[in-house]
């Protein structure tokens, strides 16, 4: 009986033939290197603790020098070098590694049994493939609805070519499978290029697409790296984005591409009746998209006239667009996208059919939620019936009377010319009663569904909702999408559609603000870690959307006057960098409220609370109350809430009949 001191088992391993291997009771076992059925001969510890081994993975070499990873020899290791929770995966297969893998320093890591075969390959010892059948794609019994998976080298579908399909799960074109480990090529003629896994992740020289898995031709030398179906590309290609076919024009300088105004290197298509060169990847580009960051479809345009001269900037990254070459373009209202701005993310656009590109189902109209009663002699109304509200109201300019009241629209402090109710506490600032009826929202995906165009909003009031872009609950007016039920504030709405070609001015800060969806860095404001932002071209200041829809001036308990909200330190003495509300330190570089009248300065969070968009002294009607109650903020007297008892420091629901001590937080009962 032959014995093996296999590296990776503490106890020696003996060889077993099949009755030896049915004596043991184990006539059907998984090798514990490779996981798949064990048949004899084979190897098990002398010890029985259960291990088992093909020959080919107990013989496997301690080092393996790959000629496809020629950097650093592969070592056979019993468990993943990974701390805990880490998932390995193979290089190969792409399938998970649980036990006995090689592994190389660069990251690499593969199956015992993937690293001996691609080994085989590379040595050209191809002996397991001389008694597996060819499958044709197009008659293959497995070919269920085109879905055949994909080549383990390319990793392009396998119904592109005939293939092989192994018994031990490994997929190859029959193309990929006979690759010459060396060859010349066009584009790279200093030195031969290898055939070799893409340790190193470069982007592929020809398409500048970074693969992630699968083999690639690459110099060491010169750090680079070409796909595999990158090699031989189309002479002809036929699109019905393009009236022309696009020929093959192989090139030895940098050009830009026509219909993305970006570099491409080597591999051009031309149209010679148009006179443009692409990317072969721009060739099939979209004709018409409808993207989330804007109302009307945009169309993709290889150049624009010349009568649109003044300077276009992308809507995305506010930069300016080379207007002879490709962009996305809507010739109505000048609004421009870079093309690869434009498709950066598959969620932010869907592809509109050119049959039904003329659509106009887009224009709603303008319906008006007021009714005007009386006009002055200037002509602006006096008296209005609004449809929110049942009686009648009045309108003002007289901000001294009621400076401390909120809009019942956006909630902020009432200012400038707006409407009131002088039979209850309703206020209307003049925009928010002149809000549309309908709206179309920009930067909306209703949840669970794909993007399929901007859809019209209808304007709610009277109800508790969570803003879907801020987060915060309010029970101001909201924009709803009868689709998905879900509601943005106005305010949040407002905001969103006036950026789309308009700059955001604030006290705050000198120059205008633009919306950038990836933007890394520290909100200006509060100081917090934000991803997007309304940020600053001219200089390193941004803003998240909480402190750009902060409102310049608040009304508090704590103070006799509105705050008025700060944006640089008024004090440089540190004993004044206290907030007057919860009595602890300020950060100077932040934002906060301050009273010049009165000296007083508080934390932006501490003065709104937890539900800034809550106005106080409105009604809640839902509850097993069997009274009314009302919001309130109490201060400095925090009476115990009933619910839990604990004082109601923050948002609460007080009942507003007389004689009933009922008070509770909003928090207990929600």
């Amino acid at each position: 009986m032959e014995e093996l001191k296999n590296h990776g088992h503490q106890h020696p391993l003996l060889m077993l033939n099949e009755e030896q291997l049915i004596g043991n009771g184990n006539g059907v076992v998984d090798c514990s290197s490779c996981g798949e059925k064990v048949s004899a001969p084979c190897f098990s510890c002398v010890e029985c603790c259960g291990l088992y081994l093909h020959t080919t993975c107990a013989e496997a070499p301690l080092e393996l020098n790959h000629p496809f990873h020629r950097h650093h020899p592969l070592m056979l290791l019993q468990n993943p070098p990974y701390t805990s929770g880490t998932r390995c995966v193979c290089d190969f297969c792409n399938e998970t590694c649980e036990e006995f893998i090689y592994h190389c320093s660069c990251g690499l890591d593969f199956h015992i049994k993937c690293a001996l075969f691609t080994f085989n390959i590379a040595e050209r010892n191809l002996k397991e493939l001389e008694h597996v059948a060819l499958e044709d794609p197009s008659f293959s019994s497995k070919n269920d609805g085109g879905n055949l998976g994909k080549c383990f080298v390319c990793w392009e579908p396998l119904a592109m070519y005939t293939y092989f399909s192994l018994d031990c799960g490994f997929n190859l074109h029959k193309k990929c499978a006979e690759l010459p480990p060396k060859m010349g090529h066009v584009c790279h003629r200093k030195h031969p290029l290898l055939l070799q896994f893409n340790s190193e992740r470069l982007s592929c020289k020809i398409c500048q697409v970074t693969p992630e898995e699968g083999f690639v031709y690459g110099c060491s030398t010169c750090n680079l790296a070409i796909h595999i179906d990158c090699l031989s590309p189309l002479l002809v290609i036929e699109d019905k984005s393009h009236q022309h076919p696009f020929t093959l024009f192989w090139r030895q300088i940098p050009f830009i591409c026509d219909a993305c105004g970006t570099e491409g290197h080597h591999v051009a298509y031309a149209c010679c009746t148009c006179s443009i060169m692409v990317h072969k990847k721009c060739i099939s580009l979209p004709r018409i998209i409808h993207h989330v960051l804007y109302y009307h479809r945009v169309f993709h345009t290889y150049f624009i006239h010349k009568e649109y001269s003044e300077s276009l900037n992308c809507i995305w990254c506010h930069e300016v667009v080379d207007t002879e070459h490709g962009s996305y373009f809507c010739a109505d209202c000048n609004v421009i996208f870079h093309v690869n701005c434009a498709l950066k993310e598959k969620e932010w656009y869907c592809i509109v059919s050119q049959e039904n590109e003329d659509d106009k189902s887009l224009d709603i109209p303008v319906n008006s939620i007021t009714k005007v009663l009386e006009r002055n002699d200037a002509g602006e109304a006096t008296l209005i019936e609004h449809c929110k509200h049942k009686h009648y109201l009045t309108s003002s300019d007289k901000i001294s009377e009621h400076g401390d009241k909120c809009c019942d629209g956006c909630l902020l402090l009432i200012s400038a010319k707006f409407y009131h109710c002088l039979r209850c506490d309703f206020f209307l600032h003049k925009s928010c009663a002149e809000l549309p009826k309908m709206e179309l929202i920009l930067d909306h995906r209703c949840v669970g569904k794909p993007f399929s165009g901007s859809k019209p909003f209808i304007l709610t009031s009277d109800c508790m909702f969570q803003c879907a872009v801020c987060g915060y609950l309010s029970n101001g007016f909201s924009y709803k999408c009868n689709e998905c039920g879900l509601q943005s504030g106005v305010r949040c709405v407002t905001l969103q559609n006036e950026t789309l070609q308009n700059e955001v001015k604030i006290p705050g800060h000198k120059h205008p603000l633009l919306p950038y969806y990836d933007y890394e860095g520290q909100c200006s404001g509060c100081g917090s870690e934000i991803t997007a932002a309304f940020s600053c071209k001219h200089c390193n200041f941004g803003l998240c959307l909480f402190c750009v829809l902060l409102p310049t001036r608040v009304g508090h308990n704590c103070d006799n006057h509105p705050l008025k909200l700060t944006y640089h330190k008024i004090n440089d003495y540190t004993k004044y960098h206290y907030c007057d509300i919860c009595e602890e330190k300020r950060d100077p570089k932040n934002w906060f409220y301050h009273c010049e009248t009165c000296d007083t300065s508080t934390h932006v969070n501490y003065l709104l609370g937890e539900y800034p968009w809550i106005k106080l002294g409105s009604i809640y009607n839902e509850g097993e109350h069997p009274h009314l109650l009302t919001f309130v903020k109490k201060f400095p007297y925090y009476p115990k809430c009933v619910e839990c008892g604990k004082p109601c420091k923050d948002l609460s629901l007080e009942c507003a009949e007389p004689g009933c001590n009922y008070i509770a937080h909003w928090k207990c009962k929600k």
